[in-house]
């Protein structure tokens, strides 16, 4: 319910402020269970991704914003818990696991679940290799991966900026679900969930037309101010 208010309360604020545009949502289904594959250009994301869908979007959020200390961190807790969002432990191993479950129990409850395949935001605007999660969820949930594309929140809200530059328009595209029963039962054969992962970034970089980087995000951000300069 609590999901539901918020959108109410701060969809048209968004909209009015600072006109978000959408494209390709009819490629969402509008019931039963699918993934939501996004590129990850900065924190309004939470909010542009879902706003246009007549759907409860459940993402997984990194587990930092549920563990802050103080009334910030309670604050946000509060509020990401409310929006259905789950919290997301980077750490691998057992954690991963243990996401990966939760994230498999959304599906089985036939809701949407938004995931962010390069694990983090993009450190420079552009679209890093992603993480092979999202394809053992396709396969063991067996349903079909929408790739999703942010538009513009790179400029929008650069990494560190808290407010954000009302002469960009943040948008976001959706496109053509992808079918993966090909490979069905293959959930555990790691060539198969990367080239299911590639294939979905492939998909992902044709709808935001972002140069592609074909290493991890988290392994490339020292290297950030050598790249920008």
């Amino acid at each position: 319910m609590f999901y539901w208010v918020v959108k109410a309360i701060l969809g048209p604020f968004l909209r009015i402020v600072f006109r978000p545009w959408a494209d390709g949502i009819g490629n969402v289904p509008r019931e039963g269970p699918a993934i939501i594959a996004s590129n990850h250009l900065s924190f309004s994301d939470h909010f542009f991704a879902p706003l246009p869908l007549p759907r409860k979007v459940v993402f997984l959020a990194k587990a930092e914003y549920f563990t802050g200390r103080g009334l910030k961190g309670l604050v946000s807790k509060a509020f990401f818990s409310g929006l259905g969002q789950i919290p997301l432990d980077r750490s691998g191993g057992a954690a991963s696991e243990r996401a990966l479950r939760t994230g498999l129990r959304v599906l089985a409850h036939g809701d949407l679940l938004g995931i962010y395949p390069e694990g983090t935001r993009t450190p420079d605007g552009r679209l890093y290799r992603g993480k092979t999660g999202v394809a053992r969820l396709a396969l063991e949930a067996k349903v079909p991966v929408i790739p999703c594309a942010m538009i513009g929140g790179f400029e929008f809200q650069p990494p560190g900026k808290i407010t954000p530059r009302l002469r960009i328009r943040p948008g976001v595209k959706f496109g053509r679900p992808l079918d993966f029963s090909r490979y069905y039962g293959l959930e555990h054969d790691r060539v198969v969930l990367r080239a299911m992962t590639d294939e979905i970034m492939y998909e992902i970089m044709k709808l935001s037309g972002q140069q592609y980087v074909d290493r991890y995000a988290q392994r490339s951000r020292v290297a950030v101010p050598a790249a920008n300069e």
